[in-house]
Parts: C-alpha cells; sequence; structure tokens
C-alpha cells in the first residue's frame, strides 16, 4: 500500500436519505478494494419537525411523500430487503428529521474517528429503513451508539457538547464551499471532481478513473 490513499473522498451524507443508504453499502465495498480515505460529512436535509413541515406539509403529507422516494430507492437497492416501507408506514410517531442524529455521527467521530463515524451512520441507517424507529430521538440514538460499542453516558454527554454542534454547522459551510447542493455526495478532495452516483459497477469505473487522473 502507497504511503498516501489512492484517493480521499468527502462523503456527504444524511441518516434519513435512502439513497445515502445504498450509497454507503457500495462504498464499504469499494473502500476494501481500493485505498480510499473516505471522510464522513453531514448533510442535514431538515434539522426541526418546523423545518420538516416547511418541506413537506403536514407529518401525513411528509410521510407519503417521503416513502414514495423509498419506493423508488429500494427497487435499484443491492439490499432492497432492508428497506421497510411497510414498517416505517405504520410507526406511530412523525417522520424523523436527522439533526439530532447528525449530531450524534459527529460525536461518535469525536469519541473513535471516522470509521466509528461510518459505523454509527449505518448503524442508525439500518434502525430507521429496516427496523422503523425514531432516530430524531436522543435515546434510541444512545442505544444504538452503544450497539457498537460506545459508552452511553460518555456518548449522550458527547452529543450535547456545543463544539458537536459547531461541527456539523462546519460541514453544511463545507458542503456550501464545495457547491454542494443535493445528497448523496461524493467529492474527490485531490482534484474537485464528483463521483455520479449509481451502481457499484459505475462507481468502480470512476474512481480508476479519478486514480489514473491522480497517481502518487
Amino acid at each position: 500500500m502507497s504511503s498516501r490513499p489512492d484517493l480521499t473522498l468527502d462523503f456527504f451524507h444524511d441518516v434519513v436519505c435512502c439513497w445515502c443508504f445504498n450509497i454507503s453499502s457500495r462504498m464499504r465495498r469499494l473502500t476494501s478494494e481500493f485505498d480510499l480515505d473516505v471522510r464522513h460529512r453531514t448533510f442535514v436535509l431538515q434539522a426541526s419537525p418546523a423545518e420538516m413541515r416547511v418541506r413537506w406539509g403536514s407529518p401525513d403529507e411528509a410521510r407519503q411523500t417521503i416513502l414514495g422516494h423509498w419506493d423508488t430507492c429500494r427497487a435499484v437497492s443491492d439490499q432492497p430487503e432492508l428497506i421497510d416501507v411497510d414498517a416505517m408506514r405504520q410507526a406511530d410517531f412523525d417522520y424523523p428529521h436527522g439533526y439530532t442524529a447528525a449530531l450524534a455521527c459527529k460525536a461518535a467521530e469525536v469519541l473513535g474517528g471516522q470509521e466509528l463515524h461510518w459505523t454509527l451512520f449505518d448503524r442508525i441507517q439500518l434502525a430507521h429503513l429496516s427496523e422503523a424507529r425514531n432516530i430524531a430521538d436522543p435515546a434510541e440514538l444512545t442505544q444504538l451508539a452503544q450497539d457498537v460499542g460506545l459508552d452511553p453516558d460518555q456518548f449522550a454527554l458527547a452529543m450535547t457538547d456545543p463544539a458537536i454542534a459547531r461541527d456539523v454547522e462546519a460541514d453544511r459551510q463545507h458542503a456550501r464551499a464545495l457547491q454542494v447542493r443535493a445528497i448523496p455526495a461524493l467529492v474527490v478532495r485531490e482534484t474537485g471532481t464528483r463521483l455520479v452516483n449509481g451502481p457499484l459497477d459505475d462507481l468502480r469505473a470512476q474512481i480508476r478513473a479519478a486514480i489514473h487522473l491522480n497517481p502518487n
């Protein structure tokens, strides 16, 4: 392995984004094939129930519209069995926003680095998409953090640290600087180019091309 990674990628994502679920599993596969340094960036689509209402209307309208997106996403997923539309349709809470979970992922990053950010991100997405759990609830997030090996008390304290909220805001500003407006987004740091989201083979070909343009 070279002293530097083949590529460094900024991966912008939100735990409530079904398309991010598809890309995350593909990027895990590709990091096992290439020497990639994936840097995780939170990109919160809506940060509160009020923002959910502005974007989607009533909670029922939000659920109906968003779950329509889930159906489309599931049709092209490598793991369609993990996207349980019916379970979320029957959930007894409003469709969650992603801000609290973004704080959770950043807390995990502070406590365990980029890999733990990714591990918790994937665990939260599974809870959201497959288990119909309310990932806007800090208690649920603390349990999920414990599932991936974090100390629950240490994690809960980290989540409330104002520095974590500043980290989420810093990711938002970084997205603006790169003109990222939609997710998932994969930006090659060495060249500033973006990978076009798609099937595994397409992403693999794009990574090979980017490595060819950026020899170590």
